[in-house]
């Protein structure tokens, strides 16, 4: 197969984003970035996931999300898009903000995930070649890691900011007081924390509760916050109304279980797209503008398996503001559903 001619990007594209600055930094992400956590794996044509790249840099989708073990294999994510970077994108760099994580298993034996130091830097190292970049924007610890002193997990992020392998450190799924340690400990370190990566949905709520919540402590420590699986993994779309397509998610067990598609749950649903249909909305757009409601989330991170799905949920930068009696109708119906599958990092 002949490679395309390298991407032109859009002279316009970026007239009608919407950027929201990252806690109390410098940097400014759009309010939508693309996750890649599926859809850039081995099992999808690489052609699909180059068109989907291309069409979200030309809407303003600036920021690109991955980690070590997405795929399927663990690794192909990074490896797709290192290719698909060297051949489209490698004249944007400086206007593309890049993540990547470590914590979860990736490799075999003792030193293959959570938060050591030698696993994350080796991790890091082992991305940046996959990708062919020499550095990240952005570096995550993937999750807390409960035997391992949040000294040294903090010290691996330092050093990768320190040593210019990434630009930024930052966390997902630390629970509240994790966090406010965490950014004491990267502050002590000359590091500070830019950004959170919790799970939040309509769905999800963890990040609300508590006193403080981690809402409260990233505003108070000044750290940016983008939601992953705003969607719910896929109950916050139209594929669920009606029951569980063969082709969904949920039938092939890919991170939603059907249990959780009870009828009770599912009334719920129903009732938040009827609020959806009466702005004119998806209910996958209605979800996201949810999550955006507040001005302490930075960004959502949405997947994507085509163009036409990516557009769809773009298209919720054209209505982001909800009306307080919306608000009131969603929250009779916006029930936290079992969904947290990261529960048990957050918790430690």
């Amino acid at each position: 197969m002949t490679t395309p001619p390298p991407h032109l990007a859009a002279a316009d594209r970026y007239e009608s984003h919407a950027y929201r600055r990252c806690g109390r930094s410098g940097l400014r992400l759009p309010a939508v970035s693309l996750g890649l956590w599926h859809n850039f794996g081995d099992d999808k044509p690489i052609e699909t996931q180059r068109a989907i790249l291309r069409h979200a840099f030309d809407r303003g989708v600036t920021h690109f999300d991955l980690a070590n073990n997405y795929g399927p294999p663990y690794g192909s994510a990074e490896r797709n898009f290192g290719r698909i970077f060297r051949d489209d994108f490698r004249p944007y760099r400086d206007e593309l903000v890049i993540s990547t994580k470590a914590g979860y298993d990736m490799w075999p034996g003792p030193y293959g995930e959570w938060g050591s130091r030698k696993y994350l830097l080796a991790s890091l190292d082992q991305s940046l070649a996959r990708m062919g970049l020499d550095h990240v924007d952005i570096f995550y610890s993937h999750r807390f890691d409960p035997e391992t002193p949040l000294e040294e997990t903090m010290g691996a992020l330092a050093t990768a900011v320190q040593s210019g392998r990434a630009t930024y450190a930052g966390i997902s799924s630390y629970s509240a007081e994790r966090t406010r340690e965490a950014a004491g400990l990267l502050r002590q370190m000359g590091v500070p924390l830019l950004i959170h990566q919790p799970s939040y949905s309509m769905l999800n709520r963890w990040v609300e509760h508590g006193d403080p919540s981690l809402l409260d402590v990233l505003e108070d420590e000044g750290v940016g916050c983008i939601a992953f699986s705003p969607l719910a993994q896929g109950m916050l779309t139209d594929r669920y109304l009606d029951g569980i397509p063969e082709d969904s998610r949920a039938a092939q067990g890919k991170s939603l279980d059907p249990g959780l598609l009870s009828e009770q749950a599912l009334a719920h649903v129903r009732r938040l797209h009827e609020v959806a249909q009466g702005r004119g909305q998806s209910l996958a757009q209605l979800a996201l503008a949810w999550v955006l409601r507040d001005p302490r989330v930075t960004s959502v991170l949405i997947g994507a398996s085509s163009v036409a799905q990516l557009d769809d949920n773009l298209a919720v930068l054209d209505r982001l503001e909800i009306a307080d009696e919306e608000l009131a109708a969603i929250e009779q119906d916006a029930i936290d559903s079992g969904i947290n599958l990261w529960s048990a990092s957050s918790d430690a």
